[in-house]
């Protein structure tokens, strides 16, 4: 006869533990403490074996049986059922460390020891929610080509087709990571080239003309907010650095002396260092700022954390209040502004204006080779364009003083 759920539910602890027979080699193994286990004794290949349930309630009699059941068609197969059990749970295991947002949260922890910035790992976070959100616990290797598509499809129905772009090339970065760790046999987002719509080309709001140019640089110098903001404001058209370069410059960055601003590889875009000559208009705004580096490392610090940069809207939050709209400037705009007005003078070779920008030449041999040239250029280049710049505000005034010329490697 049968256990009962009753005869389960009153069995009592004893001195020592005890057994309560089901059928078919089940029981439930009651211990001095009063905990119910089930147990299957059973034997393969002569050898004497014992199978572990569950723990009563949390695995009820009916539970229990099912698994002894499942258990003796595995032995009647030939089969050791302990040994299938540890098998599947080690394919349960594998399985999950296969599925896409496993392979995913890899890949970003990859990346992020690689060097990329909190600003790049908190977008690619962001992209990767939104599909794993539906696919992220299938398995990567499963995952078809049409079944990515459906996913980016909804990005674009919500007209974010640049979005959906990045996504789907973030997503061919992860399946070829899962190529390298055995895990996917092919990039099936590879095959979803054009199939996505082609986003046009978005240009960010610049003024480009030097009467526009002036009128700028005069609101600026006008500018009432906050003197950390104006301070960042007035420096950026004379450096034309990314905004988010600008942000996180650090006093340690910077050697005077030298007249030199180097901002290391993991706060640049292209992961090179960048130095930038600094001019004497540069300098002075630099000895304009109130600052004290035991206090806060950074140039331009956060209004509420000493230990954190101003926040990415704040120029641009600047630029609203001075009058100018989101179509007409923005804190990255100063560097059309620079590379416009720089290539109209034709007084400055290309090539060192896009090195002063930063840009990388696509052909990787002329980018090696172009790597420390210019820089003298740069040097006169950079004077001359914080001259121009003073002379667009008001006329033919710049600073005076005597031009010191640094030579310096790259």
């Amino acid at each position: 006869m049968g256990l009962t759920a009753v005869a389960i539910k009153n069995a009592k602890g004893r001195d020592k533990p005890y057994k309560l027979t089901d059928s078919d080699g089940l029981y439930l193994l009651v211990s001095p403490g009063g905990s119910r286990c089930w147990r299957m004794n059973y034997r393969h290949l002569g050898k004497q074996k014992t199978l572990a349930f569950g723990v009563w309630p949390d695995t009820g009699l009916a539970d229990a049986r099912e698994q002894r059941d499942m258990a003796r068609k595995v032995l009647a197969r030939g089969d050791d059922p302990g040994e299938r059990i540890k098998l599947d749970r080690i394919s349960a295991t594998v399985a999950a460390s296969s599925s896409f947002k496993a392979v995913a949260d890899e890949w970003l922890a990859k990346v992020e020891r690689e060097g990329r910035s909190a600003v790049t790992m908190k977008k690619l976070r962001w992209l990767l929610d939104f599909i794993n959100a539906s696919i992220g616990k299938r398995p990567i290797a499963s995952i078809s080509a049409h079944e990515l598509l459906v996913m980016l499809r909804k990005m674009e129905g919500k007209g974010c087709y640049e979005t959906a772009k990045r996504l789907r090339s973030t997503c061919s970065q992860i399946f070829r990571y899962a190529i390298a760790t055995a895990r996917a046999e092919r990039d099936v987002a590879a095959d979803l080239r054009g199939a996505l719509i082609a986003p046009r080309p978005i240009h960010r709001a610049a003024i480009t003309s030097p009467i526009e140019a002036g009128g700028l640089l005069r609101a600026i110098e006008a500018f009432e907010g906050h003197s950390n903001t104006k301070a960042a404001l007035r420096l950026l058209p004379h450096v034309f650095v990314r905004p988010g370069e600008l942000r996180h410059a650090e006093w340690a960055d910077f050697d005077l002396d030298k007249t030199l601003w180097t901002i290391p590889p993991h706060k640049t875009k292209m992961r090179c260092a960048h130095v930038i000559p600094l001019s004497r208009q540069a300098l002075a705004i630099l000895e304009s700022i109130e600052h004290d580096a035991d206090y806060s490392r950074f140039l331009f610090l956060s209004l509420r954390s000493i230990d954190r940069p101003m926040s990415e809207n704040t120029i641009n939050a600047a630029l609203r209040r001075m009058g100018y709209a989101q179509d007409e400037m923005t804190g990255h705009g100063f560097r059309a502004m620079a590379a416009t007005l720089l290539n109209e003078m034709g007084l400055w070779h290309p090539d060192a204006i896009e090195r002063q920008l930063a840009h990388q030449d696509n052909n990787a041999v002329r980018r090696a080779y172009t790597r420390g040239e210019y820089w003298d250029e740069r040097v006169r280049m950079m004077q001359h364009w914080s001259d121009h710049l003073y002379f667009l505000r008001d006329g033919a005034k710049v600073i005076k003083g005597r031009f010191r010329k640094v030579k310096a490697a790259e």
